[in-house]
């Protein structure tokens, strides 16, 4: 399961919060993300534009390298 970090204060949540990625949709082009907190107590979902802004991969996988993670993990 694909992990982040919060970069920057976002909807009222504190930098340095870690998330995990639950839900990953498109529709049309439209690339929509639902992120929950590591204690499962806070459910956000967010656009492809804000998830690059505010968030960091913290797995050290992205989707340019995927094949090369797959083989590590």
């Amino acid at each position: 399961m694909k992990r982040y970090m919060l970069k920057n204060n976002f909807r009222g949540l504190k930098k340095g919060t870690q998330f995990y990625l639950v839900v990953e949709s498109e529709f049309i082009g439209v690339k929509e993300f639902v992120l929950r907190t590591t204690d499962l107590s806070t459910r956000i979902p967010i656009n492809e534009a804000e998830l690059y802004k505010n968030f960091i991969l913290l797995n050290g996988c992205n989707e340019e390298k995927q094949w090369e993670c797959a083989v590590l993990f």
